[in-house]
C-alpha cells in the first residue's frame, strides 16, 4: 500500500541539522521509497496531509522492560536495591505468561501513543513478549536478563535456566516477522552474575552472531562492589570474559562508568543507554553524557521499566537528557535540541542494529507524526526546539512502523486496548497484588 507524505516538515536526522519545508515522502511496504521538496511520480493507495504537521523518525527506546508497566508507582521511594528486593523481584515472582501480556501489551499501547517505532527489552518469558511485539507491530530487540547466582565452580549451561532461555528465546524468535524481532544475548549485571555465566553468553552471543544488553554502574555501590571484588569496573570486569567481543552491545545507565571504560566501549562497539528518569527518581545520580560523548561513545535514550520511571513517554526523556546535562555542565549546548533528537532515533537505531533511525530512502520507514497546531506547539519558531522542548506523546498524530500505519489520531490499529485493560485490571493485578 504506497502512501505518501505531502506539504509536510521533515526533520530528516541524517546527519546535517536540517529541516525539510513542504516535502514529500514515500512510503512503499516497509521502506521510505523517496525523500524531496517536489511531489514525486506516481500514484498511491493513500495521501496523507502533512500540512501543519512535521514528520520525524520514530523514537527507539533503547532500554526497557515492557511488563513492568504493572508495577507502576509501586515501591516509590526508596534506592534501587531497597526498591528490587523489597517490593519489585517479590512482585514479580508471582507473574505468569499471562500477567506478563497484559503488561507488555499495557507498554506497548503506551509507547505506540506517544512516537516509539522500537524498543530493546529485557525481561522474563520473553517470548511471550516477542507474541506481544508481533501484534503491535513496532520492532524489537529482546533478550531475558541472564542471571546466575550459584558458585562459580557448580555453573554449568545445561542446569542454568537462563543459558536455557536464551536458547530457547534464539532458536524460536531471532529474525521472527522478516526481522521485526532480533535476539539479543545478554548479562543482567555484573552483581547479579558471575564469570562462568559471562564467559558462556559470550561466547553464545558470538555463535549466533548476536548483540548484548547489559545493566553497567547503575549505582555507586553497584560499581564499587566490581571495584572490591574484581579490581575492575563492571564494564571492565565484563570485558575480561568476552562479553563485549560481539562488536554491538547495549550497556544500560553508565552512571559511574570511566574515561576508560569509555575508550573501551569506543573501542568495542558499546553503546550507553542513557535513562535520566529512572537514574534521577531512584536517586541513582546523572550519568556523565557529554563527556562520554565528547569521547566518542554512542548514547541512545531508554525509558527503562515503568515502574522506575512512571511514563513510557520519550518525550519526556528527551527534554531531560537536554536540560539536566545543559544544567549540570552549565553550558546550553552541552545536549543541544539536534543531540537530543539524535540520541532518541539516529543513535537508538545504530545501537540496535536496525537500519531506521532515518528519514532518507531505502530506510525502513519507522516515522511518526506530530500535530504542530497543539497549543502547547504554537507558535512554532524552531520545529527542533519545539520537538525537544515543548512536545509531549500527546501531540502524536501518528505512528508507522514498518510502513504499517499502527496508532492514528488517537486510536489503536494492531492493539485490542480494551482487551488488554481488562486483562491488567481483571487478571494480572489481582495476580500479583491480591
Amino acid at each position: 500500500m504506497p502512501i505518501l507524505f505531502s506539504d509536510v516538515t521533515v526533520v530528516p536526522m541524517d546527519g546535517a541539522p536540517q529541516v525539510l519545508e513542504h516535502a514529500y515522502v514515500a512510503v512503499e511496504g516497509t521502506k521510505i521509497a523517496s525523500v524531496g521538496t517536489e511531489p514525486p511520480e506516481g500514484t498511491f493507495d493513500r495521501v496523507v496531509d502533512g500540512a501543519g504537521k512535521v514528520l520525524l523518525p520514530g523514537f527507539v527506546n533503547a532500554h526497557t522492560h515492557l511488563p513492568m508497566t504493572l508495577m507502576r508507582g509501586y515501591g516509590g521511594g526508596c534506592d534501587l536495591h531497597t526498591w528490587l528486593n523489597q517490593y519489585i523481584f517479590p512482585a514479580e515472582a508471582r507473574l505468569d505468561s499471562r500477567a506478563v501480556a497484559a503488561g507488555a501489551g499495557l507498554g506497548l499501547a503506551e509507547m505506540i501513543a506517544s512516537g516509539v517505532t522500537c524498543v530493546a527489552d529485557m525481561y522474563m518469558h520473553t517470548g511471550t513478549i516477542a507474541e506481544q511485539i508481533l501484534e503491535a507491530g513496532i520492532s524489537a530487540n529482546l533478550s531475558c536478563g541472564g542471571v546466575y547466582f550459584g558458585p562459580p565452580e557448580d555453573f554449568s549451561p545445561e542446569d542454568c535456566s537462563d543459558c536455557k532461555n536464551q536458547q530457547a528465546l534464539t532458536r524460536q524468535w531471532h529474525g521472527a516477522g522478516d526481522g521485526q524481532i532480533l535476539v539479543d544475548a545478554s548479562v543482567h549485571g555484573e552483581y547479579t552474575s558471575n564469570p562462568p555465566l559471562w564467559r558462556w553468553m559470550a561466547e553464545y552471543a558470538a555463535e549466533h552472531r548476536l548483540g548484548m544488553h547489559v545493566h553497567v554502574s547503575e549505582t555507586q555501590s553497584e560499581h564499587q562492589a566490581s571495584l572490591e571484588r574484581w579490581g575492575k569496573t563492571p564494564i571492565q570486569a565484563l570485558d575480561g570474559c568476552g562479553v563485549w567481543d560481539c562488536g554491538r552491545s547495549l550497556a544500560a545507565h553508565c552512571v559511574y562508568t570511566t574515561e576508560e571504560d569509555w575508550a573501551l566501549m569506543v573501542e568495542k562497539g558499546i553503546s550507553c543507554v542513557h535513562n535520566p528518569w529512572s537514574n534521577l527518581k531512584l536517586g541513582s545520580g546523572v550519568a556523565p553524557i557529554p563527556a562520554m560523548m565528547r569521547a566518542g561513545v554512542n548514547v541512545a535514550l531508554g525509558t527503562d521499566g515503568m515502574s522506575s520511571h512512571n511514563s513510557a513517554d520519550l518525550f519526556s526523556d528527551i527534554k531531560l537528557a537536554a536540560v539536566l546535562h545543559n544544567g549540570v555542565e552549565r553550558d546550553p549546548m552541552a545536549v543541544s535540541a539536534w543531540a537530543a533528537l539524535e540520541i532518541a532515533t539516529v543513535n537508538g537505531a545504530r545501537a540496535l542494529g536496525r537500519d531506521t533511525g532515518v528519514i532518507a530512502p531505502g530506510k525502513t520507514a519507522d516515522l511518526i507524526l506530530v500535530d504542530l497546531s497543539a497549543p502547547n506547539l504554537i507558535p512554532c519558531h524552531d520545529p527542533v526546539e519545539d520537538l525537544v522542548f515543548s512536545a509531549h506523546g500527546s501531540n502524536v498524530e501518528m505512528n508507522m512502523a514498518r510502513g504499517q500505519v499502527i496508532y492514528e489520531k488517537g486510536s489503536f490499529l494492531t492493539l485490542d486496548l480494551e482487551r488488554v485493560r481488562w486483562e491488567v485490571e481483571h487478571y494480572a493485578l489481582p495476580l500479583i497484588f491480591g
